[in-house]
């Protein structure tokens, strides 16, 4: 018997919409939003809004990236600063390039030889001719990574301020507050992307006070990795008091005091690869206690089943989750609760090329301080009460209609303003703008 057609929203109404290129971040500040575009023709890098009006968004000026072998899909604003990232645009097997060593390595023992080109390909679902690309990435000269500092006091007119090359593919997603930015990069001597922390105090010239990685990334240090490639690594930090929470991918969890910013200390951490196949992404903690325990929330990414040959691979295994932990203990990290989404909840959940589960969620507590915003790729917005840790309750959704020709939604990041309004990001096209209320 068929399944009756998914609902597409519960307690939300959209108010607005803007059809623009796809979205790596949404950011609001006061009556601003500000785009960090995904990789586009246009080389669009930076678009920011007048939302004032949330039914009528009003686009005030687009910043171009700046060349065509970068990308810069992060926006970050604290006052009238605000950094974008600069990050080398991937190849045609872009994310899978971190999959590459683990599995020439194993196809290599269980045939007794190399792997062919071929062989790796059938596994990862590509084509042939994608392989020796991924290999080349690393040898390939990139200088422009790294992160942009601008002038917004007008709005409509932004000033660069510096451009401060970091290393390797540069920078990916990353934290700022008035003081400091918490910057996710690749650096000399280091496997995969770290922590950086810069003093901002001069905008113009960034001032390096700190880093942190995981044990094993220091090559240069005489670290070993115990994983292949880049599959630990740290996606990016988010600061709660004076604590850092990071998401490092297939390395888990991570809670860093940065009491004394100038030396980051490891407070305790957490890993659920294996068995859990999707990275952690983002990993931060609740306002307040609940029933006297400190809680934090982690939400992995789907990271795979692009295509439908990806799907039928993956038939049965968990998707990108939200979860819950008590971090009471920085030591004794404890895992209370996984919150999924059932494909039955959207329509385009098996729609290929595309993503079905977790992403994302907005990196403040605006909207209300047990109310966890999710972006769900092709699930939408998801809002998650997590007010009992151990049972985590979903209170609404919405999930937007296919824009730009695609043939599904991919809702890629979420922010959530002072008025407790919605900001859903599509890395495909669009813009939406909704209201919560149950």
């Amino acid at each position: 018997m068929d399944q009756a057609p998914a609902k597409l929203a519960h307690n939300v109404t959209r108010l607005g919409h803007l059809d623009l290129q796809g979205a790596g971040q949404v950011t609001v500040q006061g009556n601003y939003a500000y785009i960090g575009h995904i990789t586009n023709k246009e080389q669009l890098g930076t678009s920011i809004l007048d939302i004032a009006d949330p039914k009528n968004p009003k686009v005030l000026c687009q910043m171009p990236v700046g060349d065509n072998v970068s990308h810069s899909h992060k926006a970050r604003v604290a006052g009238d600063i605000m950094i974008t990232n600069m990050e080398q645009n991937m190849t045609a097997i872009g994310r899978k390039a971190d999959e590459l060593p683990k599995l020439r390595a194993r196809l290599n023992a269980e045939l007794g030889r190399d792997a062919t080109d071929a062989e790796l390909a059938a596994k990862l679902g590509v084509s042939a001719a994608d392989i020796p690309e991924v290999d080349a990435l690393a040898k390939r000269p990139y200088n422009e990574g790294g992160f942009k500092v601008w002038d917004i006091s007008d709005k409509s007119k932004p000033k660069l301020i510096t451009h401060h090359r970091t290393h390797g593919r540069g920078v990916h997603r990353f934290d700022m507050d008035e003081n400091y930015a918490y910057i996710s990069t690749e650096m000399p001597g280091y496997i995969g992307n770290i922590l950086v922390i810069y003093d901002l105090k001069n905008p113009a010239k960034p001032e390096e006070i700190s880093r942190w990685h995981l044990p094993g990334q220091h090559l240069a240090g005489g670290e070993k990795p115990t994983w292949p490639g880049r599959q630990h690594r740290l996606h990016h930090t988010v600061r709660v008091g004076n604590r850092l929470y990071a998401g490092c991918w297939h390395g888990g969890v991570y809670m860093v005091d940065v009491t004394d910013i100038r030396k980051p200390t490891t407070l305790g951490g957490y890993n659920y690869h294996p068995p859990f196949p999707e990275p952690s992404h983002t990993f931060m903690a609740l306002p307040r206690k609940i029933n006297g325990r400190d809680i934090a929330v982690a939400i992995d990414e789907e990271d795979h089943a692009h295509t439908a040959e990806e799907m039928a691979k993956r038939k049965g295994r968990p998707h990108g989750a939200l979860w819950t932990f008590d971090i009471t203990d920085p030591a004794n990290i404890k895992p209370l609760s996984i919150f999924e989404v059932s494909e039955l909840e959207s329509p385009w959940a098996r729609t290929a090329p595309g993503r079905f589960g977790a992403h994302q969620f907005q990196e403040n507590w605006k909207g209300g301080d047990t109310l966890v915003y999710c972006a769900w790729f092709a699930g939408g917005l998801r809002i998650v009460d997590v007010a009992d840790p151990s049972a985590p309750e979903e209170v609404g959704w919405f999930v937007p209609q296919p824009c730009g020709g695609k043939n599904c939604p991919q809702t890629n990041d979420i922010d959530v303003d002072e008025r407790k309004l919605i900001y859903v990001a599509d890395r495909y096209c669009g813009l939406d703008i909704v209201e919560f209320k149950r």
